[in-house]
């Protein structure tokens, strides 16, 4: 009998282990299920060069969660706003603020960033600003009835005037991306 030690396995829970106890897998499939990993992930940073890439995964696991969800019961999860906010994330490169954090939602650069998602079963395409807000670019997310995710960015001084404290903005009305 052998003695496992690190010339011939490898230490995990606090027990070694050989090759031997992992069944069918050879070197040759380790080597190829690592490469693959890092050509998606490849992929994944050429798509979002400004995402953390750990969100990715997430991010779609929650959608297809949530439509998972609504198809089963025709009912709704509330998960849209951080499903906005991680879309903003991924897509925009927006550094997260903690959770309930007053003004905005996040950092992009040097600009606060208010995220506002329209939601799948939202009537109209309209969200509402609270201008009191400490935010210089707004982002609004829309999540349609098939699930399919888009965003919208503006600078906060090419939003209209506001009379009152809150300003409702249509999707229509914001500048689709470049």
């Amino acid at each position: 009998m052998n003695v496992l030690g690190p010339d011939n396995a490898f230490w995990i829970d606090g027990e070694w282990l050989s090759w031997d106890d992992i069944p069918d897998l050879d070197e040759d499939d380790f080597h190829r299920s690592h490469l693959a990993k890092l050509e998606h992930e490849a992929e994944l940073r050429f798509q979002y060069p400004n995402a953390d890439i750990a969100l990715i995964p997430v991010f779609r696991d929650l959608l297809e969660l949530a439509e998972r969800y609504h198809l089963e019961t025709g009912r709704h999860l509330q998960i849209y706003g951080d499903l906005g906010e991680l879309f903003g994330a991924i897509t925009y490169g927006i550094k997260l603020h903690r959770n309930y954090a007053k003004g905005s939602d996040g950092r992009l650069g040097d600009d606060h960033v208010e995220v506002k998602t329209i939601t799948p079963f939202k009537t109209k395409d309209v969200v509402e600003i609270d201008t009191s807000g400490n935010f210089s670019k707004l982002l609004v997310v829309k999540i349609n009835a098939a699930f399919q995710v888009s965003g919208r960015m503006i600078d906060r001084k090419q939003l209209p005037k506001s009379a009152g404290r809150y300003l409702p903005v249509r999707w229509s009305d914001l500048p689709s991306p470049t």
